[in-house]
């Protein structure tokens, strides 16, 4: 519906979902809304972004974007402006190290195959 009104792009959220725990992570939702617009939309995703490996999963899953919140402001807390730049610099590092672990040189090396979902795991 997005896609067909002209947006040019759409944020997966589940700002506030944890006030209903039965409804999908944003993770969760990401690769079927991404197969819905095709490459009619650019698709951003926010919510339980708290490490580089899931900023490199939203990624595989089709994110053109990652945004994150909850680290920043755990970093502002503790230390300021300089905590804040601490977490980046953490999670840039959890990043980068993921991308060496799997093999990718750049971003656009990331794939969806490069992330199994836990489903996956119920079939062993």
């Amino acid at each position: 519906m997005a896609a067909d009104a002209g947006v040019s792009g759409i944020i997966v959220s589940n700002h506030g979902g944890r006030q209903v725990d039965t409804w999908p992570a944003s993770i969760e939702a990401l690769p079927e809304i991404v197969k819905a617009v095709g490459d009619r939309v650019e698709v951003y995703v926010d919510g339980g972004v708290t490490q580089g490996t899931d900023v490199f999963k939203a990624l595989a899953l089709g994110a053109k974007m990652v945004f994150m919140g909850r680290p920043a402001l755990w970093g502002l807390t503790y230390a300021g402006e300089a905590g804040v730049k601490k977490i980046l610099n953490i999670m840039k590092g959890e990043f980068e190290s993921t991308l060496a672990i799997s093999g990718c040189a750049r971003i656009s090396d990331i794939t969806p195959s490069m992330v199994v979902h836990k489903s996956y795991y119920a079939k062993l």
